[in-house]
């Protein structure tokens, strides 16, 4: 019977990740061996760092002002990067999420208002990502918006049924998507002229030709820096792997920082692809190009099909993927917050009826995306206080805590999230 047992468990794709990283961090791994079973959380959570909000806003920015607001995209990806490695560190040593270290330590009043603001997090980054997956199908296929949200709709539960047979399928499901949106963004460029001194410039001096380039900059930061992956990514490191000591504790938090700024960097160079191809294909002579379904009509006749499908590929690959991380974020965020878990069916139902309010009503769409990410810029504060406060606890985190100097660089970003959001509101309103 232990044979059996045995057998059943190494066919167990989840239980052999599980195995690897016990050999990994007991030193029988090494070079890519080493790695590979550690990848799965970060690339899990960079989804939202690609997702058509990202698009929406990215294409706008390099449509009107060419490469000039690369930095913002830069800034952005780094203080992601920066939250979501302090958000996987805090699962890791705390084996919890920020959720339910915040449900167990907090007012029952404050709980409730941060699981709220959870929940509206999840649903406005839903709408933005449901709809581009729909809109991609929609254009791809020739067939009207609510089909292609059904047909979106279908895909992305058929991927959230992975869960149930652990976690490794749906990593690396998920991985494999992202290695379409790069491949895709990156094969884009080949269409476009790149002049690298110029997109360097654009990256790392900051400028703003006119106020509405700041809020454009301030845009992308709030299409950016995700709430709930902020959520979630503490969720996904504490449920995945245990470390039986305290030295594996700390050789997880290591391996898990390496992974967070790989998978990270790749989103933070397709978010970059996404400005240099909007600037090469529409900063001359097609400024007026601010949606998704024009950029595409645009693409078409300037550099042909492959060009307009690989566009479609693309944000098809991340409205699915993103889609998918939405729900499991929702589902984290009330299970956590609350104790409460809703089937799935229902928790997939509640994250996109939004979405199809908007367009059985006929809302426009592109509107509903901007919408979306004004919300996206009103929660992200949440979460990322949280994090500060609950990382630098040294009840929580033990000898793990935040030092001093990182505290102070994640402070310095949340404010600056902070007043770029406000910017960014106080043009919206009253939208």
């Amino acid at each position: 019977m232990n044979d059996t047992r045995l057998s059943e468990r190494e066919r167990n794709w989840s239980a052999r990740t599980a195995s690897q990283v016990s050999e990994a961090l007991d030193g029988r791994r090494r070079g890519v061996r080493l790695l590979l079973p550690f990848a799965g959380p970060a690339v899990v959570v960079s989804v939202a760092y690609m997702d058509p909000g990202n698009l929406a806003t990215n294409l706008q920015a390099g449509a009107a002002y060419g490469y000039s607001l690369l930095w913002a995209v830069l800034f952005a990806n780094l203080a992601a990067m920066l939250f979501q490695a302090v958000s996987a560190r805090l699962g890791i040593v705390s084996g919890l999420s920020v959720a339910s270290l915040c449900a167990q330590r907090l007012p029952r009043s404050l709980v409730l208002a941060m699981w709220g603001v959870g929940e509206i997090a999840a649903m406005a980054t839903d709408l933005a990502e449901f709809l581009g997956g729909a809109i991609g199908f929609s254009l791809l296929a020739h067939i009207p918006l609510l089909l292609g949200m059904a047909v979106t709709a279908v895909f992305t539960w058929l991927l959230l049924m992975l869960q149930s047979r652990g976690f490794r399928p749906l990593e690396v499901a998920i991985g494999a998507l992202v290695g379409l949106i790069a491949i895709a963004y990156i094969a884009q460029l080949l269409f476009v002229h790149v002049p690298w001194g110029a997109v360097l410039y654009g990256a790392l001096v900051p400028t703003a030709p006119d106020r509405e380039a700041l809020v454009v900059a301030a845009g992308i930061v709030g299409a950016t820096i995700m709430p709930h992956a902020l959520f979630l990514h503490s969720g996904l490191t504490g449920q995945r792997i245990r470390p039986r000591t305290e030295q594996e504790r700390a050789k997880l938090v290591r391996y898990s920082n390496a992974e967070v700024v790989i998978a990270l960097t790749v989103a933070g160079l397709v978010n970059m692809a996404m400005v240099i191809m909007a600037c090469g294909a529409f900063h001359g002579a097609h400024r007026e190009v601010t949606d998704i379904g024009m950029a595409y009509r645009t693409l078409t006749p300037l550099f042909g099909s492959m060009a307009a499908g690989l566009f479609l590929t693309s944000l098809m690959a991340s409205g699915i993927s993103s889609s998918v991380v939405g729900t499991m974020a929702g589902q984290m965020i009330m299970q956590d917050f609350l104790g409460v878990s809703l089937p799935l069916w229902l928790r997939r139902a509640v994250t996109m009826t939004p979405a199809f309010i908007v367009v059985a009503l006929g809302l426009g769409v592109t509107r509903a995306l901007v919408l979306s990410q004004v919300v996206l810029s009103l929660t992200v504060p949440v979460p990322m206080l949280a994090l500060i406060v609950l990382a630098r606890s040294r009840s929580v985190m033990g000898e793990h805590r935040l030092g001093l100097a990182t505290q102070s660089v994640a402070v310095a970003a949340l404010v600056i999230v902070m007043a770029m959001n406000a910017l960014l509101l106080m043009q919206a309103w009253p939208f």
